[in-house]
């Protein structure tokens, strides 16, 4: 599992691990793993190849310094651009000019950064907050303008890295090696997408970050121990069954969806109450149809509802009323009472995209795409509800502050077309029914969908029906 942690964390962790070692040695490990890999980035070898360091104050400057010097003793033509001349780490800076770099001013670094073949930037460490400030904002700009290979140190400076927020000009590079952890902002929109690749460098600090972290992102081993697997002695009552109350005259397509999602997440079976029955059984004939609402349905261990449920408040209203996890998506985030799910004894899972976010927050979509991470958790604060914030990086949230947010980030572009969230919503509510939790539930139907995404795109345009039919090759890949 990939963890990140906040930036006061990681600064008690390294105050910790540096008292246990000699003087300069965490900042050693930092730069031998960063000239790593700008060696391994560098289009040519290292020797004879251009390097410009955008050097900054503190220790994120030093680490990149030091880097820059030992690339230098490998026959790199090193130059390190100093914002801050009087606050440059200064053992850093005189390893690099013992090891034959120079230095320049930002006034005269559009020349060096034009004709680089790699940039490091080390303008603003972890403690940078609230955007760059005009003389870094110009260098970010030629830096963009630049064909080097750019590599971040640490995190591109420029965003916020407990948050992910981008306020104003930031350096985009193609890849970004970290130190110790992953930083949130490393793993969330919008400041994920200014991160390029991400390495990570082990530098040791693993022995004195807590056990908890601020954010989670599951891997292929995590998703494959969360997945049910039906035992010799399984019925299909035994491994779940999952009810969905969605679709409507006008919007059949979504009960479809959403049942083709439900029939491949892992329960035995799957209850449809609605007014699409006939399309549903015209696809799915396995499907259970019941021409009731929710409560007198018959036997489930999960709900799904308002997919396509239009205007009609009371089958959402009766999901709600019920003992079991109910999942909310589309009309029917619109239509739950607020209060009603805050106080229902059984979890409820909730799955917005921005815009839904943003009604239920009484707040502008802009604000939450910019915001995603406060987003998340304000909504699941507010109904005491797990929540799926659906974007490029999918946030899980939980309600529980404490409780680690979960990071997916498996999906395609192509992803975003109609019907693909029908089709999560029954996947998700699919792994209720067997027995997840809400989190872990949301995290791994997130995980398997945007892997289908992928299998049914494979770099083309491609449609729900065609993601709902690659999650049993997606299920299959994670579990080889």
């Amino acid at each position: 599992m990939r963890s990140a942690h906040r930036v006061e964390t990681v600064r008690t962790a390294e105050r910790t691990l540096m008292a246990q070692l000699p003087d300069g040695a965490l900042m050693q490990r930092a730069a031998a793993g960063l000239a790593a890999a700008c060696a391994d980035a560098l289009p040519r070898r290292v020797y004879g190849s251009r390097v410009v360091l955008l050097t900054g104050s503190g220790d994120n400057g030093g680490d990149t310094l030091y880097a820059g010097s030992r690339l230098a003793k490998r026959g790199a033509g090193v130059t390190a651009v100093l914002l801050t001349p009087d606050r440059t780490h200064p053992e850093a800076l005189k390893s690099l000019l013992r090891a034959g770099g120079t230095t320049a001013t930002p006034q005269t670094a559009a020349d060096l950064i034009h004709h680089a073949d790699l940039i490091l930037d080390g303008i603003v460490g972890i403690g940078g907050k609230g955007g760059l400030r005009p003389e870094a904002a110009r260098l970010a700009a030629l830096v963009a303008a630049s064909p080097a290979t750019v590599i971040a140190v640490d995190l591109p400076s420029g965003i916020e890295p407990d948050t992910g927020e981008v306020h104003g000009a930031a350096v985009r590079a193609d890849l970004t090696v970290t130190f110790g952890t992953h930083k949130p902002g490393l793993l969330i929109d919008p400041a994920r997408e200014y991160a390029g690749s991400v390495r990570l460098i082990d530098i040791g600090l693993a022995s004195t970050l807590p056990a908890t972290p601020a954010l989670e992102s599951l891997q292929h081993a995590d998703v494959a121990a969360l997945l049910p697997h039906p035992s010799q002695e399984s019925d299909k009552y035994r491994r779940g069954v999952v009810g969905i109350a969605a679709g409507s005259t006008r919007y059949p397509g979504a009960a479809v969806l959403a049942v083709a999602g439900a029939l491949r997440g892992g329960a035995g079976a799957v209850r449809y109450v609605g007014a699409a029955t006939d399309a549903v059984l015209a696809r799915f004939p396995e499907t259970l149809v019941s021409n009731t609402g929710p409560k007198k349905a018959g036997r489930v261990q999960a709900w799904v509802a308002g997919p396509g449920a239009g205007d009609d408040p009371a089958p959402v209203a009766e999901a709600l009323s019920t003992d079991v996890p109910v999942l909310l998506d589309a009309d029917g985030l619109r239509l739950a009472d607020r209060e009603t799910v805050r106080t229902r004894p059984a979890p409820t899972l909730m799955t917005p995209h921005a815009g839904e976010a943003a009604a239920l927050l009484g707040i502008s979509r802009e604000e939450v795409e910019a915001s995603r991470l406060t987003a998340a958790h304000d909504l699941a604060r507010a109904y005491d509800a797990t929540v799926l914030l659906k974007g490029a990086t999918t946030l899980i949230a939980a309600p529980d502050p404490d409780t680690p947010v979960r990071v997916n980030a498996t999906g395609t572009p192509w992803l975003a077309t109609a019907g693909s969230g029908d089709v999560l919503s029954g996947l998700a509510g699919s792994l209720l029914a067997a027995g997840l939790s809400p989190l872990d539930a949301a995290s791994v139907a997130a995980y398997v969908h945007g892997l289908a995404g992928r299998y049914a795109a494979n770099g083309a345009p491609t449609g729900a029906h065609d993601v709902a039919k690659a999650i049993p090759a997606a299920w299959r890949d994670i579990t080889a």
